[in-house]
């Protein structure tokens, strides 16, 4: 069973820029999909990218995030990550990543039910 700990969060103006780092304990990362959700406050956890599995040639986003986002992975660091730009005040929340393997990464979902595995979260906050 994995254990996974994010970091970088923090606080940003509208416009600027942060990248997530999810530190992934476990004997075999590469057979694991892996994907980061957000929750808003008094609003539902909600997908935000999720990347394949082995070296994450495929890669899933939320329409919300297209084009600003990008999630990757470092299977040698058994890090993923995510970089954030031109960041909004609606991108506030709390950011999670998570894990799975197998059958429920079938598809790259952006479901929150599809991942076993979640790290405890890192705050982002966008100030306008």
């Amino acid at each position: 069973q994995p254990e996974l700990v994010e970091s970088g969060g923090g606080s940003v103006q509208a416009g600027g820029s942060l990248r997530l780092s999810c530190t992934v304990t476990v004997y075999n990362i590469g057979s694991f999909c892996m994907a980061w959700f957000r929750q808003a406050p008094g609003k539902e956890r909600e997908g935000v990218a999720v990347i394949s599995d082995g070296r994450g040639y495929n890669t899933n986003y939320a329409d919300s995030v297209k084009g600003r986002f990008t999630i990757s992975r470092d299977n040698g660091k058994s890090t993923l990550y995510l970089g954030m730009s031109s960041l909004g005040v609606d991108d506030t929340a709390i950011y999670y990543c998570a894990a799975d393997t197998d059958g429920r990464c079938r598809g790259l979902p952006l479901d929150r039910d599809r991942y076993r595995f979640w790290g405890q979260g890192t705050q982002v906050t966008v100030s306008s």
